[in-house]
């Protein structure tokens, strides 16, 4: 069983913020499925499984994602090895995706929140570049809504990580993927 997390912020006043980029992803891939995520109670969030695959939008708000990325690994006994992250990077340019097969949180409380609950940092993550501005806050920032240009490459982002998940899904060694998904345009 493989476990891919986008992680965000539940609420329709953070729905297409840079902070949601992890849930936009999920969102997609689950719209090329035709298929849609329920709340679960029991895992306080959204899932969708496919087969072998169990997407994850936690509903625990960004600072405590880990509690329910917990609860999902215990339910179905996925190991870390079987854990893909994905999440919002203020430091990469728009839509640039980097993978990482572990690291620390970097400033970002969602992944602070994943590192403290699962004990360990050695996770799969997709980073995803929502730029930055320094005439704004960076807490501010990231809960501003994209530009409809914006979108349209975030829109881009989402069909490459749709092809990651794929990949991960059926068990493609992480290192190709890096390989071919970190390549500089």
């Amino acid at each position: 069983m493989k476990l891919v997390v986008g992680l965000g912020n539940p609420g329709k006043q953070y729905e297409q913020t840079k902070h949601n980029i992890g849930f936009m992803c999920l969102d997609y891939y689950a719209n090329q499925a035709k298929e849609s995520f329920k709340f679960e109670r029991k895992f306080n969030g959204e899932t969708l499984k496919l087969g072998n695959l169990v997407l994850l939008k936690p509903h625990t708000f960004m600072n405590l994602s880990g509690e329910s990325i917990r609860l999902v690994m215990n339910y179905y006994d996925i190991d870390i090895d079987d854990v893909l992250v994905i999440y919002d990077d203020l430091d990469l340019p728009l839509g640039k995706l980097r993978l990482r097969e572990q690291g620390g949180p970097g400033g970002h409380n969602g992944i602070k929140s994943i590192i403290e609950q699962l004990k360990t940092n050695d996770f799969k993550r997709v980073r995803v570049g929502i730029d930055s501005n320094p005439m704004i806050e960076a807490k501010d920032y990231v809960l501003g809504r994209f530009t409809k240009d914006e979108l349209d490459v975030i829109v881009s982002s989402a069909k490459q990580i749709y092809q990651v998940i794929n990949e991960f899904k059926d068990n493609q060694e992480f290192t190709l993927i890096m390989n071919e998904y970190n390549k500089s345009p």
